[in-house]
């Protein structure tokens, strides 16, 4: 059944329309429930989220929350980010790509029906210790405790390995006093924070084409 916000997401998108009507036509083939959440179309089995329609500046794409459980014998799946866990995305930059691939696109979300109904999980990451620095920081202002634990686990996990990173204890207080404004606003550390992207908090990129952009 389909969602009608989905269906005005799509028709006012300003990218990727046609591409996105596609790939949602596929996902519908394949007896997903669709719904909208985060501003983006999400398809479930269940009560279980495990695809999304996405629109980014240099294409479009499905994501799928346990990508990293596929097989991927074809290699379709790109890995979002450096610190990503279980997401993958699979990118398209056109409709005749997407009919191309069709059946293969198929097999994938089949093959991440399967994965959800068997209960498969990625095993959870080693936990990343909290630097001293940031500890001392927490005691001093509650604030950035209480915001930090509010943030996505992978949010937090990027964070603590920025910090961690740090060779010197300067390094690790210096980092963490410049990223306390964002973690106070609910920030990710790789999220955009430059005013272009028409999708906050995820970025396009689009910050990358300001001169000298820092955090």
């Amino acid at each position: 059944m389909k969602d009608p916000n989905v269906d005005e997401f799509i028709l006012s998108a300003d990218h990727w329309s046609a591409e996105m009507a596609c790939l949602r036509r596929i996902l519908l083939d394949c007896l997903l429930i669709e719904t909208f959440k985060w501003r983006t179309p999400v398809y479930m089995v269940g009560t279980k989220n495990i695809i999304a329609i996405g629109s980014l500046k240099g294409h479009c794409a499905l994501s799928f929350f346990n990508g990293a459980l596929l097989q991927d014998e074809d290699n379709l799946l790109i890995k979002p980010g450096e610190h990503t866990q279980s997401g993958r995305w699979m990118k398209f930059s056109s409709v005749e790509e997407i009919l191309a691939k069709e059946d293969f696109i198929k097999a994938y979300v089949y093959e991440s029906i399967e994965v959800e109904k068997l209960g498969l999980k990625m095993e959870k990451p080693q936990e990343i210790p909290y630097p001293e620095e940031l500890t001392a920081i927490f005691e001093k202002n509650p604030a950035v405790k209480m915001a930090f634990e509010k943030l996505t686990p992978g949010r937090q996990r990027a964070y603590l390995m920025h910090f961690s990173d740090g060779k010197q204890s300067a390094t690790r207080t210096a980092r963490i006093e410049k990223n306390e404004k964002y973690i106070l606003r609910g920030i990710g550390i790789t999220d955009c924070v430059c005013g272009l992207t028409k999708r906050k908090p995820s970025c396009d990129g689009s910050h990358k084409a300001i001169e000298n952009f820092k955090r």
